[in-house]
């Protein structure tokens, strides 16, 4: 194998070595290259390594990811003219509804939160600023997947897939292309607790004056709460006013 080859393969290691400390919440070396099949000694070389290099630490016989990727990611996210549109933006949906607003942008295929917002009543869920989600099982990915290209939707699909995430997950390519023409139709999409049971979410594009999609906005409460006019009309209302706001500070700002 070449020089070249070998460092890819070497890097391709290390950063699935990172994820699996993410995914295990921390772990040895034995709980690491057990997770991935791969050597002690090649994974314990990695840690050493990723340790020396400050991204991740030790702490006592758990080795966990370390702030310096929270350095990397303020450092991307704080560059983005699209957060810092969108930021005040969902602080007042938060405000308005009570409820849990987000901001999220497509990345590789995948859905990335960059700012949150937590109402009065908002409820505790699994999202952060840096949480990757599937598209197609958020209202958020599928209103950014409306205004996607289909070939670019059918890669999407191809490389993620439609795993289901609750017993609502869209998980037929056919039924997720007709929602997304629905979508872009009335301009919003709806999470019908599609990737957290008992949580529904409404969520609008945010697109650029060529008609991209830059990114999207959320509110999401307990299907308690979120229900008949304020799911149906008020909080679509409510996003629409946000995401105007959004795009002219995009363009103007």
């Amino acid at each position: 194998m070449a020089p070249e080859e070998n460092t890819i393969t070497a890097t391709r290691t290390s950063l699935r070595i990172v994820e699996a400390l993410k995914r295990l919440d921390g772990a040895g070396t034995t709980a690491v290259a057990n997770d991935l099949g791969i050597a002690k000694s090649t994974v314990h070389n990695h840690l050493q390594t990723l340790e020396d290099e400050g991204y991740i630490t030790n702490e006592g016989n758990a080795y966990r990811v370390g702030l310096r990727f929270l350095e990397l990611g303020e450092y991307k996210r704080n560059r983005m003219d699209i957060y810092e549109t969108a930021r005040p933006e969902v602080a007042s949906l938060a405000e308005k509804t009570g409820e849990m607003a987000n901001a999220a942008v497509e990345e590789h295929g995948e859905g990335v939160y960059i700012t949150r917002a937590e109402g009065s009543e908002a409820v505790t869920v699994d999202t952060y600023a840096g949480k990757r989600v599937n598209l197609h099982c958020t209202a958020l990915g599928k209103t950014i997947l409306a205004e996607l290209p289909e070939e670019r939707v059918d890669d999407i699909i191809d490389t993620h897939g439609l795993p289901a995430r609750t017993e609502h997950t869209i998980t037929d390519r056919t039924e997720l292309k007709s929602e997304l023409a629905d979508i872009r139709e009335r301009g919003h999409a709806y999470d019908r607790e599609e990737r957290l049971p008992g949580l529904r979410c409404v969520a609008a594009p945010v697109t650029s004056e060529d008609g991209e999609p830059v990114a999207a906005l959320s509110v999401s409460g307990p299907t308690s709460r979120i229900s008949g006019d304020l799911f149906h009309e008020d909080i679509p209302e409510m996003l629409r006013s946000a995401v105007n706001v959004v795009e002219i500070n995009l363009v103007y700002s």
